[in-house]
């Protein structure tokens, strides 16, 4: 009886440390939402990473102004606001993010929505919960996340094979993810065929173009990949990435064939289990 109340007390806590780890931003922090002088809130999105649960706080004027949440990137960037997702106008409101990939936000009014009143965020996975039975294996559960360049993000470097160097000292694998962080509205990132468009910066015939200040690539076979951007100069001045895909390894622990909540299961019944007296 007493291992079961401990059982379902250790549930209780991680439920209650789940349901509790989602975060709320202020969009803008102290400025809120209005128009930004020198672009969108990118610089606000750039150091923040948003998982599905977190929610956005939009406060406002609302008599003079809205937050309509579109579809597309599209309209993202002209300012359309004719087919809303949704139309928020409360002047105090709260958008809960319930699905990853990306969200576009502007106002309906246009010409603050062109000078810079428009947001994008990149949704990347959930908060921990306990989690579903673990996925088949070709899905490759073990990947890990790599933040393109660091601190550095996606940018034209200080020196040019500073790419180079950042991706020696690391050993990507099958299952892995590259995070590419930077300003849209100055960069991109163009995936390549081979050595010699990348060594020449030959942006004519890309595998994949990605434009939304935060991407997410996965690297699913084993192989070269190259990236490289076509903004004119930048490319030649070091804003380009090699990384050699290794296969994922055959040999996995063997504690890590269980998933979490079987490994917590595994713990709460080695640890409470009655011991034989001797």
């Amino acid at each position: 009886m007493a291992t079961t109340r401990m059982f379902c007390f250790v549930l209780v806590m991680i439920l209650m440390g789940s349901c509790c780890s989602a975060k709320i931003y202020k969009v803008g922090d102290s400025e809120g939402w209005r128009a930004k002088k020198g672009g969108t809130y990118y610089e606000w999105t750039k150091r923040k990473e948003f998982q599905v649960g977190d929610s956005l706080m939009f406060e406002y004027d609302g008599n003079a102004n809205d937050v309509t949440q579109v579809s597309s990137r599209l309209e993202y960037q002209f300012c359309n606001s004719h087919s809303p997702k949704a139309v928020y106008n409360t002047g105090h409101d709260v958008v809960t993010l319930t699905e990853p990939g990306y969200h576009f936000f502007i106002t309906t009014n246009h010409s603050q929505c062109v000078a810079g009143q428009k947001l994008v965020v990149f949704v990347v996975h959930d908060h921990p919960t306990i989690p579903p039975p673990p996925p088949p294996r070709k899905i490759l559960p073990f990947g890990k996340d790599y933040k393109v360049g660091d601190s550095n993000e996606w940018k034209v470097p200080e020196e040019s094979d500073f790419y180079s160097k950042w991706s020696e000292e690391k050993q990507f694998h099958v299952g892995d993810n590259l995070l590419f962080y930077y300003n849209d509205q100055v960069d991109d990132v163009l995936e390549i065929n081979s050595d010699l468009e990348f060594k020449s910066c030959d942006t004519t015939s890309p595998v994949a173009v990605h434009n939304g200040g935060q991407d997410l690539i996965r690297l699913t076979k084993p192989g070269i990949r190259f990236f490289i951007t076509s903004k004119i100069g930048h490319c030649e001045a070091g804003l380009k990435l090699r990384v050699v895909v290794r296969p994922l390894s055959r040999s996995v622990p063997k504690n890590m064939q269980l998933s979490p909540f079987d490994r917590l299961i595994k713990w709460l019944h080695d640890s409470f289990r009655p011991h034989p007296h001797h």
